[in-house]
């Protein structure tokens, strides 16, 4: 660990601030991001000062809070978010959300006014005690600083305990409120530089450590036979491919199938995974395959996929289910006869006692998912060449190998649980799948990008411009992100819902058409825009990423034929798939 940064003992707040601060770098903090304000002027300049602490200042506070989250994201360790008093923290709110039904663990400072200062009309003052409610793991609100040894030993070890909090039992947001007395800056008081003349900063920190990565002990043994299956959700794993070579030990020992969501490690990793099946929404659509492919145990890795019909299917036959991961949470939405096993996934073969092994069972699925694949892949190349559906099957083809894929909620993530073919290239794909809104998307693409090899974000025009502001982090950027960008000039994925036969008011409160102009909006942030001619021309722009800067690359494209094309192309795909299982 690095030497302590002298501490700043020009008054109360910045001593305590300071301290503060190199507590959570002692404990493993990287990077802070700071929303501007006032009364947080403490912490900011504790914060600017540590060299060791990368702090980027944000204005606005939603981008703020979902970059934090990409960064978070990235690193797969805490990000500290800073603000002032009043509103600032409320902008968090749905960035706070994600984190929490995500799993990422993201540590919020909102600075406040001290007690006398509330409840009497002071400006910038709002009830912050507990803000987020139940959305975060831990809160707590700070005493207010004072120059005493007794309170900076409470500030450490109350700021070690929540760092801890984001990331045990399960990672998620923590919530300090931190109250400041005048004055914010770092105005001259004796009783600061008194107090730190005595203390020894190397003791005084020395029992600070970061976290190990990881939660409890794994649960006890786990046997499994029959006629399962593995269905595997989305995951974020510190190893890919190790948990990929799991999840093939899994299936080996089982005899069983994997049902693997785009959003899971699998599909890139797909050479260490035997039985792998990425097109089970369409077998769930073939009434003869859910009745012989009928499943007798789930065992279930960490989340359910995307796929709707796939969960009408397991819902509907209701079999036993074993969810399987790290945590404490309930990730069983379907309610099923469903229990627990607690534990690293890469531990999991080891823990399973295979029992009985059914004949036939994992080759009867892949021989369906062949069948499906190549009949998916016969309707997408009749495709309009402007389909939506062809972007994300482009994507899987031709990115870099390794290279991080950001994709947005609503209908991108959709199609690439459609399209996204299995291969052995390694992409990383992150989607904000905890509570699946459309909240924050550049931002946290822009956070996951942030000084890390070029990154892709696949998004639709609404989601990219519900966070516009996001772009005001350009000057800070330090990296390359190329945004795909489907224009369909509204929401698509309404054109999919039961209420899309109604019209009106269908267009105008559901699909919400918009008429932006992509480039020009490019050129006021200062971004380059390129609008794709063709599916080989965007092969061209993507096969080679830049290396720094943002760009976007618009493909425009028609948001009611798509729909339709969708529905048919998955109807014409079913009904061969019946016939087939007719013999």
């Amino acid at each position: 660990m690095s030497a302590v940064v002298p501490l700043d003992d020009r008054n109360t707040n910045s001593l305590w601030s300071g301290v503060l601060v190199e507590t959570l770098h002692r404990l493993g903090l990287r990077h802070a991001v700071i929303s501007p304000g006032s009364r947080s002027t403490p912490l900011t300049m504790a914060l600017a000062r540590h060299g060791a602490i990368a702090a980027l200042p944000v204005l606005d506070e939603r981008t703020a809070a979902f970059f934090a989250l990409g960064l978070a994201r990235q690193q797969r360790r805490p990000t500290l978010l800073v603000c002032t008093s009043g509103t600032a923290g409320a902008n968090y709110f749905p960035a706070v959300i994600e984190a929490r039904e995500s799993g990422v663990p993201l540590l919020v400072i909102t600075a406040d006014r001290p007690p006398e200062m509330r409840e009497c009309r002071s400006g910038q003052t709002i009830d912050q005690q507990k803000l987020f409610g139940a959305h975060v793991n831990y809160y707590h609100e700070y005493a207010v600083p004072e120059a005493s040894l007794a309170t900076l030993r409470y500030l450490r070890q109350t700021t070690a305990h929540a760092w801890e909090r984001t990331l045990r039992p399960g990672p998620g947001p923590v919530h300090l409120n931190a109250p400041f007395r005048d004055p914010l800056p770092p105005l001259p008081d004796d009783r600061a530089s008194r107090l730190a003349s005595k203390l020894d900063t190397r003791r005084f920190f020395s029992a600070l450590r970061p976290v190990p990565e990881g939660s409890a002990a794994a649960d006890g043994p786990l046997r499994l036979g029959g006629r399962g299956i593995i269905v595997a959700g989305q995951s974020r794993v510190s190893d890919p491919a190790a948990y990929a070579r799991a999840v093939g030990r899994l299936s080996r020992r089982l005899g069983w199938p994997v049902l693997a969501d785009a959003l899971s490690p699998l599909r890139s990793h797909a050479a260490q995974v035997p039985n792998l099946v990425t097109t089970y929404d369409l077998i769930a659509r073939t009434a003869r395959l859910r009745e012989e492919l009928r499943p007798e145990r789930i065992l279930c890795l960490e989340d359910w996929p995307t796929s709707k019909a796939l969960r009408q299917w397991l819902e509907r036959d209701d079999a036993e289910v074993i969810f399987a991961g790290p945590g404490l949470r309930n990730p069983d939405a379907l309610h099923l006869r469903t229990r627990w096993w607690r534990g690293d996934i890469a531990r999991l073969p080891d823990r399973v006692l295979a029992g009985r092994r059914p004949a036939g069972w994992a080759s009867r699925w892949r021989e369906a998912d062949r069948a499906a694949a190549r009949r998916l892949a016969a309707e997408l190349a009749r495709s309009p060449a402007d389909f939506e559906g062809r972007v994300a099957a482009l994507l899987a083809e031709v990115l870099p190998r390794g290279t991080p894929l950001v994709v947005a909620n609503s209908m991108p993530v959709r199609d690439l649980e459609y399209f996204w073919r299995p291969h052995h290239r390694g992409q990383v794909i992150h989607c904000n799948r905890g509570a699946n809104g459309i909240d924050g998307t550049l931002s946290t693409a822009l956070g996951i990008a942030h000084g890390q090899r070029p990154a892709v974000l696949l998004t639709g025009d609404l989601a990219l411009l519900h966070d516009t502001n996001g772009f005001l982090l350009r000057p800070k950027f330090q990296g390359s992100l190329t945004i795909v960008l489907i224009n369909n000039h509204g929401g698509g994925i309404f054109g999919h819902l039961p209420v899309a036969q109604f019209e009106p008011p269908f267009e105008e409160f559901f699909a919400t058409p918009q008429e932006a102009d992509f480039r020009g909006l490019a050129r006021a942030y200062g971004v380059k825009h390129h609008r794709v001619a063709s599916p080989s021309h965007l092969a061209r722009l993507l096969r080679t990423l830049p290396a720094r800067g943002i760009r976007i690359l618009e493909v425009r494209t028609d948001r009611r034929r798509d729909a339709a094309q969708r529905q048919t192309m998955f109807a014409g795909v079913a009904a061969r798939l019946e016939r087939l299982a007719r013999g």
